[in-house]
């Protein structure tokens, strides 16, 4: 049971700006942006990231079919803010069960699998550079 998808109207329009006011400072959370594959417009989307040894891996908590994954995908990329570094990343990859439950704090794990969250997209980290 991953969060329905209908609950992101209205996460992007009070949860979103709230979150987003801490996303750059306090890891996990991370601003996340990337570039719409048809409008060519610019989207900061807070989500919680953590660092693997390739680079980062989020939590699909809304499933595989939001937006934001679909523009890192089509773009082969995107830019993440963590910590007030600037991680370029690139080559996303989804993992499913327990390939990426492997890779997020066991706190994390435990939470998703409450969630019944069970679909990840890790990406490569490849720059690192400061804000």
């Amino acid at each position: 049971m991953v969060l329905p998808l209908h609950a992101t109207a209205g996460v992007r329009r009070v949860l979103n700006p709230v979150l987003g006011a801490f996303a750059d400072d306090v890891p996990p959370l991370v601003a996340l942006h990337h570039v719409g594959r048809t409008s060519g417009r610019r989207y900061r989307t807070p989500v919680l990231a953590f660092r693997t040894p390739r680079g980062v891996v989020v939590a699909l908590t809304y499933g595989p079919g939001v937006q934001w994954l679909r523009n890192v995908e089509a773009a082969g990329g995107a830019r993440m803010v963590r910590a007030r570094r600037v991680l370029v990343l690139a080559d996303p990859v989804r993992l499913h069960g327990a390939q990426g439950a492997a890779l997020v704090p066991g706190w994390t794990r435990s939470a998703l699998r409450l969630l019944r969250v069970d679909e990840f997209v890790e990406l490569a980290v490849v720059r690192d550079a400061r804000a």
